[in-house]
C-alpha cells in the first residue's frame, strides 16, 4: 500500500465533513473566526488594510461564488462577453468586493449578531441565510441576508443582501452602462483603474 494513501485520505475527510456542514452554521462559524480574529488582531485594530484584506482571502473568500456573483451583477451583458473577458471581469470585481468587505470589517465595533432559524428543505439546493447585526447605541437591527446554493464544493455565498438591498445588483446599472458605453472592454478597463487607484491610495497612507 502506498504510504502516502493514508495521509491524502486524512486530508480528504475534513474537505467532505466541510460540504456536509449546514449553509447557516458554515455562515455562523465563518462570522465567529472572523470576529474573533477581529478582536485579537492589533494591527487590524490600529487600520491596518494589508491585514484585513489577508483575513478576508484566507476566511471569507473561499466561500464565495465569484463567477456567479459577476454574472448576476453583468446582467444580460454577461453573455456578450467572451470566455476571457468574463475571467478578467470576475477578477476585477472580485477585488472591488475585497476592498467593500475590508472596508466593512474595518468598522467592525462588538456589534452583535443574530442568527434566524433556517427555513430550508433538505433536497433545497439554494438558501438564504438570515441574520440581523445590532449596532452598539441603536435599537434598530440591520438585516443581512446572504443567498447561498449548494455546489460540489459545499455551499456558496452568491449575493449579500444589506436592508434588503443586494450588495450585487447595486452594480448592474452601472455595469450597464459602462458596457453600453464603452463595451466590456471599457468595464473591465474602468474597474481595472478603480482597483489600482485604490492600491495606491493605500501605497500613500503608508499602511502596505
Amino acid at each position: 500500500m502506498n504510504i502516502l494513501y493514508p495521509s491524502l485520505l486524512a486530508l480528504l475527510i475534513p474537505v467532505a465533513q466541510a460540504q456536509e456542514i449546514a449553509p447557516d452554521v458554515l455562515v455562523k462559524s465563518i462570522s465567529q473566526e472572523v470576529i474573533a480574529v477581529l478582536k485579537q488582531d492589533k494591527d487590524i485594530q490600529a487600520g491596518n488594510p494589508k491585514k484585513v484584506e489577508e483575513l478576508i482571502e484566507t476566511k471569507v473568500l473561499p466561500h464565495f461564488n465569484f463567477t456567479r456573483m459577476t454574472r448576476i451583477a453583468m446582467g444580460r451583458n454577461w453573455r456578450v462577453a467572451t470566455p476571457e473577458q468574463q475571467k478578467e471581469l470576475t477578477g476585477e470585481f472580485r477585488t472591488l468586493l475585497v476592498r467593500t468587505y475590508s472596508t466593512a470589517l474595518s468598522n467592525y465595533r462588538d456589534q452583535q449578531i443574530d442568527y434566524k432559524p433556517l427555513r430550508a428543505k433538505p433536497e433545497d439546493v439554494e438558501v438564504t441565510v438570515r441574520s440581523e447585526v445590532k449596532q452598539s447605541g441603536s435599537s434598530q437591527p440591520v438585516a443581512i441576508d446572504y443567498e447561498m446554493e449548494k455546489t460540489p464544493d459545499g455551499w456558496k455565498v452568491y449575493d449579500v443582501k444589506v436592508g434588503g438591498v443586494s450588495l450585487v445588483t447595486t452594480y448592474r446599472d452601472t455595469f450597464s452602462s459602462e458596457v453600453k458605453e464603452r463595451g466590456v472592454d471599457g468595464l473591465i478597463k474602468s474597474l481595472a483603474a478603480k482597483n489600482r487607484q485604490g492600491e495606491r491610495e493605500r501605497a500613500k497612507s503608508g499602511k502596505t
